[in-house]
């Protein structure tokens, strides 16, 4: 490892830098975000967009240099400049209460909703009214585990940016592409003009996700359609949907969660398509 010969001062531009983006004003200003820990970080240094290293600068104290030195030599490798920090600078740049030792600037890797939409995506996540930084990121996780070939945040949703998301999605957000601030209705009108079917998920909805299963229905290209956690999908989302779809409850509880719901929405068109292709089950090893 290259080591810089002197650890960078909390009264550093380059810390205060950092720490502005925090705010989504200056995210957005910039286009770079932070992102934390080891998993975030190394496949910050692995991500390219247009042949360009997303990783752009790394913080990192010297016992978290040590340990993940793999990471600091992929981070040289990308050509971020890497910065030896005291906890101190470590806790000016961290979105955490218990910093991990290791931070990175990274730039905006979203990707437009034409190139989604060309690449004639199979399975899609659509984030429409999703405020909930933590629902996001694990949404997204769910998509990236589930196979998704993109998902899509909507103008009326959460910063895909914000740390909270960031670190919800646990390095998802570097493994698939994310369209932002997508009107819902141009969303769904671009994915139905692709062969897309619009699936909302909604736990008052008309069709049963075991009947959509059982009709052989879900074979085919489809997208979900997620919303607000508290409120679900307004009427008029709903309406753009080929299907209103729930997920059934066969206990008692009264609900399940955004991203519990995701999950199991997301599989189950997995499955279906996987089934229908010849293709292994997305639970077969």
């Amino acid at each position: 490892m290259g080591t810089p010969a002197e650890l960078i001062s909390p009264r550093s531009p380059r810390v205060a830098a950092a720490k502005r983006l925090a705010r989504r004003n200056f995210r957005t200003k910039e286009r770079r975000f932070i992102a934390e820990g080891p998993q975030a970080v190394r496949e910050a240094a692995e991500h390219r967009v247009d042949g360009e290293s997303t990783l752009l600068e790394l913080f990192s104290t010297v016992e978290a240099a040590e340990r993940y030195a793999d990471i600091v030599a992929a981070a040289e490798a990308a050509g971020a400049r890497v910065h030896l920090a005291t906890d101190e600078v470590l806790a000016e740049v961290s979105q955490t209460v218990t910093p991990q030792g290791i931070v990175g600037v990274c730039r905006f890797l979203d990707t437009p909703f034409e190139d989604v939409l060309k690449a004639q995506p199979k399975l899609v996540a659509v984030l429409a009214h999703v405020r909930d930084p933590g629902n996001a990121g694990t949404v997204l996780r769910c998509a990236d585990a589930a196979g998704a070939d993109a998902v899509v945040l909507t103008d009326a949703s959460v910063d895909l940016y914000n740390p909270k998301s960031v670190r919800a999605s646990v390095g998802s957000l570097f493994h698939l592409p994310v369209a932002v601030g997508v009107p819902v209705e141009d969303a769904v009108a671009g994915l139905k003009a692709a062969g897309v079917r619009i699936l909302a998920a909604d736990g008052a909805g008309e069709d049963d996700l075991d009947a959509e299963l059982d009709a052989g229905t879900m074979g085919g290209p489809s997208a979900w359609v997620f919303g607000n956690e508290a409120w679900g999908l307004p009427e008029e989302t709903r309406a753009l949907a080929d299907a209103v779809v729930r997920v059934p409850i066969h206990g008692k509880a009264e609900s399940l969660n955004l991203a519990t719901a995701a999950a199991v929405c997301l599989y189950a068109s997995a499955r279906a398509q996987r089934a229908s292709g010849g293709c292994r089950s997305v639970t077969s090893s």
